[in-house]
């Protein structure tokens, strides 16, 4: 079995004591935190509960930015791909998934891969919070306005890495209601 980072919405975030209100599925990922959850989880970043495991290792974030900044940068890398049918159904597929997902939040669930080393998961999110996902989004945003070439060029290269996770409504993780 896989470690897998998951992505849901919701209309609440997570607290100590609840669950938040109306739990959608978006993504997971294999052995990653792909460069789309981290866009996606870039826009407010705050720790919160996770809804899984024990420990606050679970990051929220603002739905609407998150999602319009991973829009932006699948159009700039989609610049260098226009020919690429695999690359524009990803994207077909993604859009249309987080249009029906939509929410006031993501939820990102970090707990199988902060956990895959001895270092301490809480500690691990709080260094992906505050330096991991705050510098990709301004890798993201200066490729965005023309300034990162080379990045953006690296990330166009190994765009599945970053792009083709697995979008469904049903996750290895799944909540009632």
């Amino acid at each position: 079995m896989a470690n897998r980072s998951y992505l849901y919405s919701a209309d609440s975030m997570p607290s100590e004591t609840e669950l938040p209100q109306r739990i959608r599925c978006i993504s997971e990922h294999n052995w990653d935190i792909p460069l789309a959850h981290k866009l996606m989880a870039g826009r407010g970043t705050t720790i919160v509960p996770s809804m899984i495991w024990n420990p606050p290792i679970g990051i929220a974030a603002e739905y609407a930015g998150g999602a319009a900044l991973l829009h932006d940068l699948l159009r700039a890398v989609g610049k260098g791909l226009e020919d690429d049918v695999e690359f524009a159904e990803c994207v077909a597929g993604t859009t249309a998934h987080l249009e029906k997902q939509q929410a006031k939040y993501f939820v990102l669930e970090t707990g199988e891969i902060v956990s895959m080393t001895d270092d301490d998961p809480a500690a691990r999110v709080r260094r992906l919070a505050s330096e991991d996902i705050p510098d990709t989004v301004a890798q993201a945003e200066a490729a965005i306005s023309g300034q990162n070439d080379d990045w953006l060029a690296s990330i166009r290269a190994d765009w599945q890495k970053h792009f083709a996770s697995f979008y469904s409504e049903t996750l290895y993780f799944s909540f009632p209601g």
